[in-house]
């Protein structure tokens, strides 16, 4: 039977205060509840109104986003690195490179230039090239190039002295077709169109000599089949081979055109570094119309690696008739390696002297190149860019490139033939063949700086006096470049 005491007990009177404040937060919860409600709707509402000031200023900031993104599109953009400097304003852009290239030209021994001459192949520093360039787009249409030569070494240019190497506009229609207009370099030979800053060599091959360098005139060129056919065709005013002009020497044009392939370009094949393609010549030269403004400008002067003379024609002989080129050429780069050969076929038409019978004068050339990167690089036409750049202090010491190369020029025997006062050629002063081999090596510190030594060798039949051979050519030159 259960107890009910009246008076609590005395473990109970210990709790006493806590057992009353709870009995009166009991007996107020229905009015705590009450203003509970109150409260909430209230919070409710504060929570509304900062949803919708949230709202606001999310939207405000967004508009602040548009307004910067705008400014900045419209704000042109400033650019510098390894590839040069630039300022970019939407489709507008200028771009600053250059470069310069400094070398050391030794000729080994001490045999006179040609048999019975004192005279002697000249060592000595030189600038081959010093070429600051302005290129850029002036809208999504139209792109321009200005470089030019202030070197003035005369290995290159007409004249000697400072000239202006490019100067054209592109009219970007389309990358299957676009037309560039004004002083461009000859898409002709394979070797020349590839940029001085990239050579494997210090100097081009013989088959340079054969096709031309820049000349002044209108061309079409683009990529075809997903940029497996790559095309050239213009017309320009001439030049003779290996030369470049400023200004037209006759009324009559030339047209060239060039059709190259790399059919595996675009797929995973040991093969999507092959390249293949002819290019070619066709126009007039008729110094004996009287309307050639300097008839010397229309006829070759063939140069040896170490770019002096060995062959040229007698005072007297002019260019008459057609002059036509045709030059098959190839290239092949996979991983490490790379080859690039072409054959060029220079066919023109001369005569000494205004009475002379006409003669087709046929010089042909090959050069063969090869290049093979030590440090495990990838080889191209464009150069090498070093996997550990060269730093002091540092684990990188850059690229190595080792390069080796062949050639021949070989010029028509009939340029020899006659006498004395009929003969093309004076075989006691101007070679019949040249022979060429070398080998070199490249260090690219970084991408903006490369140091070169190739050694040169070049033989030749005749060009000496009484039927000798001119005496072989030593060259080992020496280079430091800049490129930016």
């Amino acid at each position: 039977m259960s107890v009910i005491h009246l008076f609590p007990q005395p473990h109970l009177k210990r709790h006493t205060p806590r057992l009353l404040a709870l009995a009166v937060a009991l007996a107020a919860v229905p009015a705590a509840a009450q203003a509970s409600e109150t409260d909430l709707s209230a919070a409710e509402q504060r929570v509304q109104e900062l949803e919708q000031r949230l709202l606001i200023l999310e939207r405000k900031l967004e508009i602040q986003n548009e307004e910067v993104a705008a400014k900045t599109k419209e704000a042109p953009v400033v650019s510098a690195g390894e590839s040069g400097f630039g300022i970019k304003k939407g489709d507008y852009e200028i771009k600053f490179s250059a470069l310069a290239q400094a070398d050391l030209r030794t000729f080994l021994g001490d045999d006179p230039v040609t048999a019975g001459t004192s005279g002697k192949l000249q060592d000595g520093f030189l600038l081959r090239r010093v070429r600051p360039t302005i290129s850029g787009n002036l809208g999504k249409l139209v792109a321009f190039r200005f470089t030019p030569e202030l070197a003035g070494s005369g290995l290159g240019d007409v004249s000697g002295s400072n000239s202006i190497v490019d100067a054209y506009v592109d009219l970007k229609f389309s990358p299957k077709a676009s037309v560039r207009v004004g002083k461009q370099k000859s898409q002709v030979g394979i070797e020349r169109i590839q940029s001085g800053g990239a050579l494997p060599f210090i100097e081009r091959g013989l088959t340079t000599e054969l096709v031309p360098n820049r000349n002044l005139g209108v061309s079409v060129f683009g990529e075809l089949a997903n940029q497996t056919v790559n095309y050239s065709l213009g017309v320009f005013n001439g030049t003779a081979d290996g030369r470049e002009v400023n200004s037209a020497d006759d009324a009559r044009k030339e047209l060239e055109g060039r059709l190259f392939f790399s059919p595996f370009k675009n797929a995973y094949s040991p093969l999507s570094g092959l390249g293949f393609g002819v290019a070619a010549t066709y126009g007039n030269k008729k110094a004996s119309d009287g309307n050639t403004a300097s008839a010397n400008n229309t006829l070759p002067r063939y140069r040896s690696y170490g770019q002096n003379q060995f062959f040229g024609y007698e005072t007297g002989v002019i260019a008459d008739g057609k002059h036509t080129r045709l030059a098959p050429q190839l290239s092949f780069y996979k991983d490490a390696l790379g080859l690039v050969g072409e054959y060029v076929i220079s066919e023109q038409e001369v005569r000494r002297g205004a009475a002379g019978p006409v003669k087709e004068i046929r010089n042909d050339a090959y050069t063969l190149t090869g290049t093979y990167v030590l440090t495990g690089e990838d080889a191209s036409f464009s150069g090498v860019k070093p996997g550990s750049p060269f730093v002091l202090g540092g684990d990188g010491w850059g690229a190595f490139e080792l390069a080796a190369r062949i050639g021949n020029l070989d010029v028509d025997d009939d340029a020899f033939t006659g006498t004395n006062a009929t003969r093309l050629a004076n075989p006691d002063a101007s070679a019949s063949e040249a022979r060429h081999y070398g080998v070199g090596l490249n260090w690219y510190l970084n991408r903006n700086v490369k140091i070169s030594t190739d050694y040169n060798e070049t033989r030749f039949d005749g060009g000496a006096a009484a039927g000798a051979d001119r005496d072989k050519e030593q060259a080992l030159f020496t280079r430091v470049q800049l490129t930016y």
